[in-house]
């Protein structure tokens, strides 16, 4: 049997990694500043992670959310404190387009409504609910097709009142930055609208987090530089550093429902155990202070590039936009300069580094870039 043939794929075998650099098989080191689509945060193979899942593993990796799981619970109140939201709920999954999924059902049962606002160019997830709020047909099958969905432009208030405004609007689901949509930002103002009115017409405001949390942007999660409380929360990739695991932040509001929500993998005990882990990190090696740091630095460096047109982000997600398509640029840097990039499109180049990454790293990559353009 062989692999069902939907990646394009560098020829390069990753087989170790420690902090920001990986190796192939043949050796050759390469310093990663994408993370496997931002999920590896706090650096390869950490010696606190790797010994956290390890005796995790070797005691009980599994059993089903039947019994009480006192690491779900542990985590739940370490990952409230350190985010700045101690009274939500959490309800644990196994990726993003889970916990968009999830947060999506959880809207409608709370309202009743089935029509979502989605903004242009988002991408939230390939499962049924999570693909339909995603801008992107060539992904949407038929049977996902089910005009749920209305898409607004990103920043333009109006467009979003007047569709709030008709009163059938379950609930607005937007990414704190996007991310496949070529790091494009929300304005502040036009979030601080938006929560408003939202709570105005009853219709619940789900922040996507997913790629964008986790302290990428310099805080824990992007929305805080808006000043913005979301209902809904939902959170993945980074949260265990690449052991499949998502989540959904609660808002008070909303009241469980027994057998409402379900996982069979969700918030397992080697998941915890990893997800845990990760958060001692990044609170004891201060990673969102560095991805605040490390990315100013990039950002500011990257602007006095006269090649890149466009140079848009926060923290470490970073996003270079060029005149022209950038494949062989992408290129140039994995074969002759052995760096991991990401692209947006066919005109942007992204970048979604460890949270660990360090000056030195960002300046190896700056000179790269230098003598390729």
């Amino acid at each position: 049997m062989d692999l069902f043939d939907v990646y394009s794929l560098f020829p390069v075998n990753i087989v170790r990694g420690k902090g920001c650099k990986v190796w192939d098989d043949k050796g050759q080191e390469y310093l990663d500043l994408y993370g496997g689509h931002a999920v590896i945060s706090i650096g390869h193979a950490h010696p606190h992670y790797v010994e956290a899942v390890s005796r995790q593993v070797a005691t009980l990796g599994f059993y089903s959310n039947s019994v009480v799981n006192t690491l779900q619970s542990e985590f739940a109140e370490k990952l409230g404190s350190m985010c700045g939201y101690p009274d939500y709920h959490f309800f644990m999954v196994n990726s993003g387009a889970e916990a968009n999924e999830n947060a999506l059902k959880l809207a409608s049962f709370f309202n009743g409504r089935t029509r979502v606002l989605a903004m242009d160019k988002a991408f939230h997830g390939r499962t049924s609910l999570a693909v339909e709020v995603t801008d992107n047909p060539k992904i949407i099958a038929p049977i996902n097709a089910n005009g749920h969905t209305t898409y607004v432009p990103l920043n333009d208030i109006d467009a979003a009142r007047k569709e709030l405004a008709k009163g059938d609007v379950c609930a607005v689901i937007i990414e704190g930055i996007q991310g496949v949509g070529g790091i494009r930002m929300p304005q502040k103002e036009y979030m601080q609208q938006l929560r408003s009115l939202c709570t105005e017409y009853g219709t619940v405001l789900i922040l996507d987090e997913i790629q964008c949390g986790y302290g990428r942007s310099g805080r824990f999660f992007a929305h805080q530089f808006y000043d913005i409380k979301p209902d809904l929360i939902t959170v993945a990739k980074g949260i265990a550093n690449g052991l499949p695991c998502g989540g959904l932040l609660i808002s008070p509001m909303f009241t469980a429902v027994k057998g409402q929500l379900g996982t069979t993998f969700g918030g397992n005990h080697l998941a915890c155990a990893a997800a845990s882990a990760v958060l001692d990190v990044i609170k004891e090696e201060k990673l969102i202070d560095n991805a605040a740091c490390v990315g100013t630095y990039l950002l500011e460096q990257l602007n006095t590039f006269k090649e890149i047109k466009d140079v848009r982000g926060r923290g470490l997600m970073i996003g270079m936009e060029f005149e022209q398509p950038i494949k062989e640029l992408r290129q140039a840097l994995l074969f002759d300069k052995h760096i991991f990039t990401g692209v947006s499109g066919t005109n942007v180049i992204r970048l979604l580094s460890p949270l660990c990454v360090s000056k030195a790293d960002a300046d190896r990559f700056l000179t790269a870039l230098s003598e390729l353009l």
